[in-house]
């Protein structure tokens, strides 16, 4: 099962986190799929790559429960309904 999750990045406080599209059985810092975005909690900034991120959820993957609280954070979901009005 593919899970969306963060992956801690950067240096000792001053840690940035790079949200990646995983396999639930690797650990933190393991091998991941993709890169489908960062957050950096210092300057408060998001950058999510929306295609990527909506082939993953497409495929079944799962965010975990602080990437969703980014996601929504970011109005991801805002954006989501919005597209899928325009295409009915």
């Amino acid at each position: 099962m593919v899970k969306l999750r963060l992956k801690r990045c950067g240096r000792k406080q001053r840690v940035i986190y790079r949200i990646v599209a995983i396999d639930v059985r690797s650990r933190r810092e393991g091998r991941d799929l993709r890169k489908v975005g960062f957050y950096d909690p210092i300057k408060n900034k998001t950058y999510l790559n929306v295609p990527a991120i909506l082939y993953f959820l497409e495929k079944g993957a799962q965010p975990t429960e602080t990437v969703y609280d980014i996601f929504k954070k970011a109005e991801f979901f805002k954006e989501l309904q919005i597209n899928q009005k325009k295409l009915k």
